[in-house]
């Protein structure tokens, strides 16, 4: 349904890593704002670099969905090493920021295998800005994540900005 978060493990229980729950809110999000976010993760094999995550974005625009070029880096694109954009975020050596570090949440390749799980926690969204294709409106986001050609996690995201 359009105009509320849903989200989706696309990976077919397949996967090496599943997304087990997520919630997020307010609904919609809101830009800039406070956003309240909980997960689960489990992860049966170490994932490391290269990490490639391919992004596929699309807008409603009415009753169609439109896919979403891949802009400056925002958008539908295929990063081919997630890890190397972990490392530029949070430098290695750096201890990973709140609340990722109280409940040892890893912010660095490589992810041990294992069970993550984050409790309701607040997130800072600042007033960055987004290009005017990226504002209002209703999303959705298919995120893979592969090593060597072999799918390790899909996560289908469904949900709406405002800014």
């Amino acid at each position: 349904q359009v105009g509320g978060f849903a989200w989706e493990d696309c990976g077919g229980g397949k996967d090496a890593v599943v997304l087990k729950s997520l919630s997020l809110s307010p609904d919609p999000i809101s830009i800039p704002g406070s956003l309240r976010v909980s997960a689960a993760v489990s992860s049966s094999k170490t994932m490391a670099s290269p990490l490639k995550a391919v992004l596929v974005v699309e807008k409603a625009l009415g009753d169609l969905w439109i896919q979403l070029p891949c802009i400056d880096n925002l958008g539908s694109c295929t990063y081919d090493d997630a890890c190397t954009i972990l490392d530029n975020l949070i430098p290695p050596g750096t201890t990973c920021p709140e609340p990722l570090l109280t409940y040892g949440i890893p912010c660095h390749c490589p992810f041990k295998a294992g069970s993550y799980s984050l409790p309701a926690s607040d997130f800072d969204l600042p007033d960055v800005e987004l290009p005017s294709w990226m504002t209002n409106g209703n999303y959705r986001v298919q995120a893979t994540v592969s090593n060597g050609g072999q799918e390790l996690a899909c996560v289908k995201l469904t949900f709406s900005l405002k800014s």
